[in-house]
Parts: structure tokens; C-alpha cells; sequence
């Protein structure tokens, strides 16, 4: 693998990164939109352990992903993983905040059977997994607009510059994904009287995915002219978006089926597209300066040695196999419909 030229080990790397974050937000994001949906889905003390538990045994196993993408930008492209975190540290320090308050909330709550006590915690599980995935979006958004970097990668900017219309309108978005997300895969997972009301809340749901979804796009030709340089340079790319649009469609079509098994994979590939284009969009950028493009963070920039990208490319093809196979036998083990035993959250 070290025999491969160090451009193409760059992209590799730079593919590889985004197989990672797309494996992170198809997972993780049910999880998160099963937490933003929990009070308003669930009526009753043991519909809302149901539905916790529909994620209890994967939501750990999702977060993998996370770290493995952290680990990986910090091994392959080291100059922009200190130059995100440094300029997101407040909004990490929140996102940390809100995946911890998460964990608690889902293992604290049926502690002590008391209504207050238990209300609490689900509140913290709402609030928790509706604030990461918002500033998910946010940090995307900023990412895709530019940020405010100076010259040796210093962010001259702050928290609050990071929170203007277009980022939070990007989280608004992501939120709304996750909900339609975690709705479908809630389906999947539970039955009778639960899963109807499931049912009737994924259609409300998809219109103001859509929405947001149409508003984003036009916002994002309005507000980042570049976003489309790579899809005119590229004409092939447009399968993209073409692919996208389509994916979003099949969602109610395959509802209205009722084929939610279908639907899910819809909304997976609504995922896997969006975060292609985000990748198409900032390439071969990983965050634009505002200031000057000079000060950009770019691949060639930021990238280990050509030694190093080998090396992590033979650890890689051993080590993602692992992480995939973990996944698909948890996912195997715990099929079929959510039940409550005396192990259950």
C-alpha cells in the first residue's frame, strides 16, 4: 500500500473519511431522532422504556464511528484536525456535553421509580439528542460557508459568529433528517398502538424535512456560490443530487407501501448523498478561510507523510472490516421487534 503515489493515498484518506461520517450519521442519527421523537412519541411509562430500548443496545455501538473518524482525521490530515477542534472547542465542548448527557439519561433513568425522577431524565434524553444534532448541522454548515480563519490556521472568529442564519438553518435540517430518521426505524422496531401513532407522525414529519430541505438548497446556492464549482468542473457528479432527489421521494412512497424496511434504506442513501455532496462541496478544502482563501485548510495542506498514509491504509483494511462485522452481528443479535425484560433500560 506505502507503493501508492502519495496523491492518490490523500484521496483515499479523504474517501475513507467520509465512509466514516456517513457510517456515524446513518447510525447514530436514528438514535438521535429517536431521542428527539421520545415525548412526543411515547404516552405511557413502558412506552417510553420501549422506546428508549429500541436503541439501548446500539446507541454505544453507533458512537464508534465517531470516534474512529476523530482518530483517523487526527492521523491522516493532523493540521486541520487541530485547526477544527480549536476553532469548534466551545461547540465540541457542547457536543461532548450533550453525547454524555445522552449516555446518563438513557442508563439513570428507571434507577429510581419515581415520576419526577424519571421525567427528568427524559427530558435530558430529548434535550441531549436534539442539541448534538443540531450543532452537528451547525459545524457542516460552517464548514460548507467558511469559517473565519486567519493566517496560520488561527480562527479569529467565536461561538457566536458560528451561529448565524445559514449554520442554524443547516442544524434545523439535520434535526429534522435525524426525526424522520429515528421515526422509521421506530417502526421497524415496535407494534400495536405505538407503532400507529409512529406511523401517522412520519408523513408530518417528511414535509418539514422537505421543507427545510428545499429551503437549505436554495440558501446554499444563494450563500455558498462554491458549493457547485466541483458539479460544474465534474458534470458526472450531478448523479449526486439526481440520486438524492430520488432517494427523498421513495421515503413516503415506500411508507405508503408500508414497506418501512425500504424506507429506512431511503432515508440511509438521503444521508449518504447529503454528506457527498458536502463532500463534493468543500473539496479540496477541509474548512475555507472568509479572510482569505489562502489561509484555507486544503488536503495537501494538512496531510501526514506519504509513510504515514501507508502505513494507516494497511491498519485501515484491517481494521474497518472489524468495525463493520462488530456492527452488522449487534445489528443481526438484536433484530426483530423491541421487548422489555429485566435487563432493559
Amino acid at each position: 500500500m506505502i507503493g501508492l503515489d502519495y496523491e492518490t493515498l490523500t484521496l483515499i484518506w479523504f474517501f475513507l473519511l467520509g465512509v466514516l461520517l456517513c457510517g456515524y450519521t446513518i447510525l447514530d442519527g436514528f438514535d438521535l431522532g429517536v431521542g428527539i421523537l421520545h415525548p412526543f412519541i411515547a404516552k405511557t411509562d413502558e412506552e417510553r422504556r420501549l422506546v428508549m430500548n429500541s436503541i439501548g443496545p446500539l446507541w454505544d455501538g453507533n458512537e464508534v464511528w465517531l470516534v474512529t473518524f476523530g482518530g483517523a482525521l487526527f492521523a491522516a490530515f493532523p493540521v486541520a484536525y487541530a485547526t477544527v477542534f480549536s476553532s469548534f472547542y466551545l461547540a465540541f465542548y457542547l457536543l461532548l456535553t450533550g453525547l454524555i448527557a445522552r449516555a446518563v439519561s438513557l442508563e439513570f433513568r428507571s434507577k429510581v421509580h419515581s415520576k419526577l425522577w424519571r421525567s427528568v431524565w427524559d427530558f435530558g434524553f430529548f434535550a441531549s439528542s436534539l442539541s448534538v444534532a443540531v450543532l452537528l448541522g451547525v459545524a457542516g454548515g460552517n464548514i460548507m460557508a467558511g469559517m473565519e480563519l486567519g493566517a496560520d490556521y488561527v480562527y479569529e472568529g467565536s461561538l457566536l459568529s458560528q451561529l448565524y442564519w445559514y449554520p442554524l438553518l443547516v442544524g434545523a435540517l439535520t434535526a429534522s433528517l435525524f426525526a424522520m430518521h429515528g421515526a422509521i426505524y421506530l417502526y421497524l422496531k415496535t407494534e400495536g398502538e405505538l407503532q400507529e401513532r409512529v406511523w401517522k407522525r412520519i408523513t408530518p414529519l417528511f414535509f418539514v424535512f422537505a421543507s427545510l430541505y428545499l429551503l437549505v438548497t436554495l440558501a446554499t446556492w444563494y450563500h455558498v456560490p462554491h458549493s457547485t464549482e466541483n458539479l460544474s468542473e465534474y458534470p458526472i457528479l450531478w448523479v449526486v443530487p439526481l440520486l438524492n432527489f430520488l432517494a427523498v421521494l421513495n421515503i413516503p412512497r415506500a411508507m405508503h407501501l408500508r414497506k418501512p424496511l425500504y424506507a429506512f434504506f431511503s432515508s440511509s442513501m438521503v444521508i449518504l448523498a447529503l454528506a457527498s455532496l458536502f463532500s463534493v462541496a468543500v473539496y479540496p478544502n477541509l474548512m475555507l478561510s472568509t479572510i482569505d482563501p489562502a489561509f484555507s485548510v486544503t488536503l495537501d495542506d494538512s496531510r501526514s507523510s506519504h509513510r504515514t498514509l501507508g502505513l494507516m491504509l494497511v491498519v485501515a483494511l484491517i481494521g474497518l472490516p472489524c468495525v463493520l462485522s462488530y456492527t452488522v452481528t449487534i445489528y443481526w443479535i438484536f433484530r426483530g421487534k423491541v421487548k422489555l425484560d429485566s435487563h432493559s433500560y
